[in-house]
């Protein structure tokens, strides 16, 4: 840290030497950092080489192509046009919170208020701030892998020690309840869950939910669970462990609207849970960024009373593209692909013509300008497969899986 306490009148200028000044920095962010971070070493690559003018194919990145609805959109312009530029209730606006409240109350079967909904920035910021008001140094929290590549960092900012569990590929990349089981001791205090998952795409039994749900009742254990894919399911309903009997009491749920009304840029989400704990959340939010701001917050606001349905539209354009890049890919020999039951990402398997998955995006790219993502990044479990975001036109998402295909019948 450069230390300005020290300069004299008059000296006319400070130059910022690095050589000059302490460089002691705290150790905080080298101890939430993690190799999966890593998986995104293509991506980055492959935006780099688009800002150069090369032929790429970003499916890399859960980011939708295309835009937010222009009635949430100018649900916001509005806003601010009306001036809609100051500090907000630092925990959100009651309206919002209360809508919030609201529509988790009838799709939980809950009575809800909006003392249990705080409004954070996306998801990401609503499982940061559950997580430093719930473990600490030495506190231990189980998370399944393969799982989202921040959440190492998210989970364990406080100084916990995230211990995973294996989802394995050999089985569909479900959840081992067993190995969930042996792995609570005195130390644990947290289950994390996300669901549907990201990578897989693979959506929690009611069974599972269950098992899940009794070993955190028997432990007295909280669960963080994340659901921002939950709009995005293809076949079905979702259920949240939060509507299980016992479970309200001691599960915070975190989304957003990015993912359902494509909406990531706004960074917009919410955290739901026992009013005692989000709470606390607010007192952190106080602290973090002191509210935000009210434009995003009307369009949300707007989401919630006049264009939820608007995710039908998109779960629909994702499910043809789901369909679209899986039948171009179960034709080729040597690779095997899951099919996803939510979200936006398709599996596959490269064992049979790479060493690894990240050595799979690798060449890839180096040979047909098509982005992936190393599935291995997001847990060993899937460390032999990649991830395919069908986040691109029709038109693009045939390209890239033709150029996949053909890259991989090459290797033969």
């Amino acid at each position: 840290m450069v230390r300005l306490t020290h300069l004299r009148p008059q000296l006319p200028t400070y130059r910022w030497s690095m050589a000059s000044s302490p460089r002691r920095f705290a150790a905080l962010v080298d101890r939430i950092a993690s190799d999966g971070v890593a998986g995104w070493s293509v991506h980055e690559r492959a935006v780099e080489a688009e800002r150069n003018g090369r032929d790429v194919i970003i499916l890399s990145v859960g980011d939708p192509d295309f835009s937010t609805p222009e009635p949430i959109v100018e649900s916001a312009v509005s806003a601010l046009r009306a001036g809609d530029t100051h500090y907000t209730d630092m925990s959100g606006r009651p309206e919002l919170r209360a809508a919030v409240a609201a529509e988790a109350s009838a799709r939980l079967g809950l009575e809800l208020t909006s003392e249990s909904v705080v409004i954070t920035a996306g998801t990401q910021g609503a499982m940061l701030q559950a997580s430093l008001c719930l473990l600490e140094e030495g506190d231990e929290v189980i998370a399944f892998e393969p799982m989202y590549l921040t959440y190492e960092g998210t989970l364990c900012v406080g100084g916990a020690s995230l211990i995973s569990v294996a989802q394995p590929a050999s089985s569909g990349f479900r959840p081992d309840i067993s190995a969930l089981r042996d792995a609570v001791n005195d130390r644990t205090r947290v289950i994390a869950l996300t669901n549907p998952n990201n990578p897989t795409g693979v959506i929690l039994t009611d069974d599972e939910l269950q098992e899940i749900a009794d070993i955190a009742i028997e432990h007295d254990l909280w669960v963080i669970s994340d659901e921002v894919y939950a709009d995005l399911i293809f076949d079905g309903e979702h259920r949240s462990i939060a509507s299980i009997d016992g479970m309200a009491e001691r599960t915070v749920i975190v989304t957003s609207l990015s993912k359902s009304h494509a909406m990531t840029g706004w960074r917009v989400g919410w955290a739901i849970g026992p009013a005692d704990l989000i709470s606390h959340m607010c007192e952190l939010q106080v602290n973090i960024n002191y509210g935000l701001p009210g434009f995003i917050q009307q369009a949300a606001l707007d989401v919630l009373l006049h264009h939820r349905d608007a995710s039908v539209a998109m779960k629909e354009i994702y499910r043809e593209r789901r369909d679209l890049v899986a039948s171009i890919l179960a034709e080729v020999e040597n690779i095997d692909v899951l099919v996803p039951e939510a979200g936006m990402y398709v599996m596959i398997d490269v064992s049979k013509v790479a060493e690894s998955g990240q050595a799979f995006a690798d060449e890839l790219f180096d040979a047909t300008g098509v982005a992936l993502v190393d599935a291995g990044a997001f847990g060993l479990s899937a460390a032999d497969w990649v991830r395919v975001a069908f986040t691109v036109s029709n038109e693009a998402l045939k390209d890239a899986a033709t150029r996949i295909a053909e890259f991989v019948s090459a290797k033969k």
